[in-house]
């Protein structure tokens, strides 16, 4: 079990202190009781670029400093604090197995969103068994979802760049401005700038400063905030 650092810990908000504690815990404690099969981490959202603070069990590769998952971060931009618990999706490891995870937001005693433990379990064995273990095996509403798990927060912004460019089928180089607002609008609604060092990169990407990132952002956000159900018709 990869465990935090005692120097990490110190670095936790004392009154949130219980909370990460508990959820370290009780990661451990499933890894234990569920075996090898099964993996536990631990996010602290103050810093979602290396938002993995503890990992019990090692199917995904990461390590300690990891940044938050594309689907958990799309789902704190769309519903911020008050996003839902997540159950039974289905995601896939780099290795290829199949994982039904589940992910359980944390919160303050202001019942604020300060972070959130994520299990993961492979069940690309026991799927091999079908009949008897199919209802163990379904999946919830969750299950359209993608998340893709990183070990860098570059890879995060880049993957969630390269997914809305491919709506465009075109190089960012013969976009229209109105393309590159839309383009940003885009990557806004999957929480991409809530990572700091995207707005660098997706200037760099469409070839405009970050200046004029900020601006189509101001731009967008007052549309959002004045026109909220023309926001909604976009998503």
């Amino acid at each position: 079990m990869k465990a935090i650092s005692q120097k990490e810990v110190t670095k936790l908000k004392e009154c949130h202190r219980p909370v990460f504690d508990l959820a370290i815990r009780t990661a451990d404690m499933l890894v234990r009781m569920f075996g090898a099969r099964c993996e536990v981490a631990v996010h602290d959202f103050s810093d979602l670029k290396k938002s993995l603070i503890h990992i019990a069990g090692d199917i995904t590769d990461r390590k300690i400093g990891s940044p938050i998952t594309d689907l958990v971060l799309n789902e704190l931009a769309k519903h911020k604090n008050e996003v839902n618990d997540i159950a039974n999706y289905k995601t896939q490891s780099k290795k290829g197995n199949v994982m039904k995870s589940s992910t359980i937001f944390l919160r303050d005693d202001e019942n604020k969103v300060i972070g959130a433990l994520c299990l993961n379990y492979d069940i690309s064995l026991l799927m091999q068994f079908g009949g008897e273990i199919e209802q163990f095996i379904s999946f919830d509403e969750h299950s359209s979802k993608s998340e893709t798990f990183f070990n860098s927060v570059q890879d995060v912004i880049h993957e969630m760049v390269d997914q809305v460019l491919q709506g465009f089928k075109k190089a960012p180089s013969l976009m229209t401005l109105e393309e590159k607002v839309e383009c940003v609008r885009q990557l806004e609604d999957k929480g991409t700038f809530l990572i700091k060092g995207a707005t660098d990169y997706v200037a760099s990407v469409l070839g405009v400063s970050k200046f004029t990132i900020y601006n189509y952002l101001q731009k967008i956000r007052t549309i959002n905030e004045l026109q909220p159900e023309a926001a909604l018709e976009h998503k």
